[in-house]
């Protein structure tokens, strides 16, 4: 009897984003249409904020998805998030969103928020499965297209 074997898909690994990164936040972008594009100057711009937490996942050097939120006070908000197409269901947007947890969670936050776009199906059930429940919406939140935003809301137990 002769077992299959399948080749052995590289891990990611995880680190804090820089702004030298920006020019790969912005090519991830565009190849997700389901998330919120931002043009270089502003991933760079956005970095600087206060209370900002940037991660990104790579493969061999090569960044292939990032998570971008914000504290404020005992609360965040994750403000993008994405993967590349290749690399999606594989659980590398799961590790950024669980490395964003922990680190908010050791800051103090006590809930953290989330928009996603009300058609994006796959975004709205990979939230759900990390602790994420719908608590609004929001119309036209998002441009090009214009679509309304399911709020989701997770708490963190300290």
């Amino acid at each position: 009897m002769a077992t299959e074997l399948r080749p052995e898909r590289p891990r990611s690994t995880l680190r804090m984003l820089r702004a030298e990164d920006a020019g790969a936040v912005g090519e991830i972008l565009r190849q997700s249409p389901e998330a919120v594009f931002w043009p270089e100057a502003s991933v760079k711009e956005v970095l600087e904020w206060k209370g900002i937490l940037g991660i990104a996942s790579e493969i061999a050097g090569k960044m292939t998805g990032f998570l971008i939120g914000r504290q404020t006070g005992d609360e965040a908000e994750v403000l993008n998030l994405a993967v590349v197409p290749a690399n999606r269901r594989r659980g590398e947007g799961g590790a950024l969103l669980k490395m964003a947890v922990e680190e908010f969670r050791m800051r103090g936050v006590r809930r953290m928020f989330l928009e996603v776009r009300e058609s994006n199906a796959g975004g709205i059930a990979f939230y759900g499965k990390h602790g994420f429940s719908k608590t609004g919406r929001r119309e036209g939140y998002y441009r090009d297209p214009s679509e309304a935003a399911i709020v989701m809301e997770r708490k963190l137990a300290r």
